[in-house]
């Protein structure tokens, strides 16, 4: 793979990170959820983290996004697609390793996340870098399709409170 960046979205990248997630994750459901505005208010929002990865030098390319939701206790993936061609390349790996990185260093220890459940490539993917399967849940996409939700403790918890 060429030479991979990982940097904060800006609200120029919205448009890109909802036709990508439109393209990717919500093809076959019914309407647009993660549409220009909601992605451009996910950027704006203190308690999300909207990253993006462009690979490629001496032109950089937009290769994929994701969306996180951090909580008090835990981190919520909210979406993740990596474009076409720049998958298999490690991309997805990377934007997961700097959002639980970044976790860790917020003092956060659990991840969750949740996906089709007839998306085995990416229950794959989840399952490689360590999440299990928590349970089912019936007509979560809209009505249209269940979920699986996974869980990643990202780090020892210590027993008592967790230092800051």
């Amino acid at each position: 793979m060429n030479e991979l960046a990982i940097r904060l979205a800006r609200s120029a990248d919205a448009r890109h990170i909802a036709n990508l997630s439109r393209c990717l994750i919500e093809l076959g459901l019914r309407g647009w959820s993660w549409n220009p505005a909601r992605v451009t208010h996910a950027i704006q929002h203190r308690n999300m983290c909207v990253i993006v990865a462009e690979a490629g030098s001496p032109t950089t390319q937009f290769a994929g996004f994701a969306i996180a939701e951090f909580g008090e206790t835990h981190v919520h993936l909210s979406l993740l697609a990596v474009d076409a061609t720049h998958q298999r390349q490690g991309v997805g790996s990377a934007l997961m390793q700097w959002l639980e990185q970044s976790a860790l260093t917020a003092g956060i220890t659990d991840m969750h996340l949740e996906l089709r459940t007839n998306n085995t490539g990416a229950r794959g993917f989840y399952e490689a870098l360590g999440y299990t399967r928590v349970r089912a849940v019936p007509s979560y996409y809209g009505g249209v399709e269940a979920a699986l939700k996974m869980h990643k403790p990202l780090g020892l918890q210590t027993s008592g409170a967790r230092q800051r």
